[in-house]
């Protein structure tokens, strides 16, 4: 027999240094470079049309050659839906690269791109990341279109880069009715003033930005005239302005939003979903509404376990939305989270990447109300940090600065875009590289459905019995949650026989509904009190008797929305 010719080596991927940022130029010419270069595993397209008219891109990961792929359960993950959230884009990515390299030397990203699908959109928000990138950067949370009104500040303090250094940090002024001090030990430091004080030198601190109507003695500094969160403005307990400031006019009212839940709705191929934020260094898992004790039980308890795997496997903690991670007590926030886990019964993750103050070794904190209030021993952690590992970049010497408006003053103090909002550039590989093994192993816990058998019988001249098998392979069940049977947005598996002219039906439907499929999850150990029941219940069968002409060949369908569709074919003989 001849030798086998050795298998081609795949072309090179693009490079790309992840301690820089992409602008959206670099974006797009990144993606379609990876695409030419891997064409059976890599699709690229746009969702739509952001509001400035960039495309918002996507990337289909499969291997093409072994089915399309709404054909194929499928994992969404996303990216920078907030403008200044940088780092989640790279993390997108950087699982890209991971996957495209993988494929066909690592078992997993073999078997994971063979028989499932990732929908990857590495920025949603691609205006609101240009203006974070631009050469004068502006500070907004996502969308740039002007709301919720369209008309430039008459007064008060806009935020922006007044020196052009590409950084907007903080302008202090001495001021004997100030609300911060020098640090005792580390003059550079503000800390807040303590009650008591009196007698000393006090700052007044404000952001850095340029005033209009300025009367030489009040400041007010002016929200944002982009002033949309597109991350409230998804289509799951909408609230108006009142009630969640940035939500829009009224829901998917903003393009981004819009593009990303039409797909999402025509896809019911996806079961599982990541997105990417930054700060916190966590792991959020539902739900962001209601306390873990009103949730279905059986989705909390398979919730937390691959929570507790993507703690292990990236060192993140993994908390709760809800409990751990609210914003105000009594208030809740709602956004991409709970649009897919309440409405598709979708498992949902949010990971806010990085914790500059874990990275000081500040390690017993809460993750929300240490913003509002923490102990300067904390703060001289943090600048040591800044001094030994940033270069003194991450916490600014002030320095003096003729201010348009309020003549001299200082400027410096924490550089939030580059060392706290994003890891600074040293350590963005790193960040980021802790999270491929999670997202493999969320992919391939999707429910796969796979043909067991597929059998004919003779029962008489010109009638046939034919059988179809299935079982779902995956450690999901076939719906993935109990809560998209609550919701009705996910049903058994659909066994379809399709019949040419000439042949009919006996008995049975041409289309049968069967129950959802169990997954290999288990539901209890082998200690519980009462066994499962359904020992078999990953498998589903279908039967018909068709009269036809020997020879006849019948095409069959098996299909679970997110455990994927079989094509299979029968001949009578």
């Amino acid at each position: 027999m001849p030798a086998m010719s050795a298998m081609p080596a795949p072309a090179p991927l693009p490079s790309l240094q992840f301690d820089s940022f992409v602008r959206h130029a670099e974006l797009t010419q990144y993606l379609q470079a990876c695409a030419a270069a891997r064409p059976g595993l890599l699709s690229i397209s746009s969702l739509g049309k952001s509001f400035e008219g960039r495309d918002i891109w996507l990337a289909t990961v499969t291997n093409a050659a072994t089915g399309a792929d709404t054909d194929k359960p499928a994992i969404w993950v996303d990216g920078n839906i907030h403008a200044g959230e940088l780092t989640a884009c790279s993390a997108c990515l950087y699982w890209l690269q991971h996957l495209l390299n993988g494929h066909g030397s690592d078992p997993g990203v073999t078997q994971l791109l063979d028989s499932r699908v990732v929908y990857l959109c590495p920025r949603l928000n691609p205006d609101g990341a240009e203006l974070a990138l631009a050469d004068k950067p502006r500070y907004i949370r996502s969308s740039t279109r002007p709301y919720p009104f369209d008309e430039e500040p008459v007064e008060g303090l806009t935020v922006e880069d007044v020196d052009g250094d590409g950084r907007v940090l903080y302008m202090r002024l001495p001021d004997p009715h100030g609300g911060w001090k020098a640090h005792p030990e580390q003059a550079r430091l503000m800390i807040p003033r303590e009650p008591g004080d009196f007698g000393g030198s006090y700052w007044r601190l404000m952001p850095e930005g340029t005033l209009t109507a300025f009367d030489g003695l009040q400041v007010k500094v002016n929200p944002n005239r982009e002033g949309l969160d597109l991350n409230r403005n998804f289509p799951v307990q909408w609230r108006q302005e009142f009630e969640q400031v940035g939500a829009g006019p009224y829901p998917t009212s903003e393009p981004e939003v819009r593009a990303m839940v039409d797909f999402v709705v025509k896809h019911p191929n996806i079961g599982v979903a990541v997105s990417f934020h930054t700060h916190s260094g966590v792991i959020l898992r539902p739900m962001g509404t209601v306390a873990d004790e009103q949730m279905t039980a059986e989705d909390l308890w398979l919730v937390k376990r691959l929570s507790a795997l993507g703690e292990k496997l990236s060192g993140y903690p993994a908390i709760s939305t809800f409990h751990d991670f609210k914003y105000h007590p009594k208030e809740i926030i709602t956004g991409t989270q709970d649009w897919f886990y309440d409405h598709l019964g979708a498992l949902f993750w949010t990971v806010e990447l990085w914790a500059p103050n874990r990275e000081a070794g500040i390690t017993d904190y809460d993750y929300i109300h240490w913003y509002r209030d923490h102990p300067a021993a904390d703060d001289l952690k943090l600048l040591a940090w800044s001094d030994n590992q940033c270069g003194g970049k991450a916490h600014v010497d002030w320095y003096p600065f003729r201010h348009p408006q309020l003549g001299m003053v200082e400027l410096g103090g924490w550089d939030r875009l580059n060392y706290w909002r994003n890891p600074p550039p040293h350590l963005r590989e790193r960040e980021i590289a802790k999270f491929p093994a999670w997202l493999d192993l969320l992919g391939l816990s999707l429910p796969k459905l796979e043909l067991l058998r597929a059998e004919v019988r003779a029962i008489g001249p010109q009638a046939w019995r034919i059988r179809l098998a299935v079982a779902n392979s995956g450690y999901l069940s076939s719906a993935v949650t109990k809560r998209a049977i609550e919701r009705k947005v996910a049903r058994g598996v659909v066994f379809e026989i399709h019949l040419p002219p000439g042949v009919t039906l006996a008995t049975g439907l041409t289309r049968i509904v069967a129950p959802v499929l169990d997954g290999h999850a288990p539901k209890s150990s082998l200690q519980a009190f009462l066994p499962d029941r359904q020992v078999t219940g990953d498998r589903a069968v279908a039967e018909w008797v068709v009269n036809a002409p020997h020879g006849t060949r019948l095409a069959l369908t098996a299909q679970a929305d997110r455990a994927g569709k079989l094509h299979t074919e029968v001949t009578l003989d």
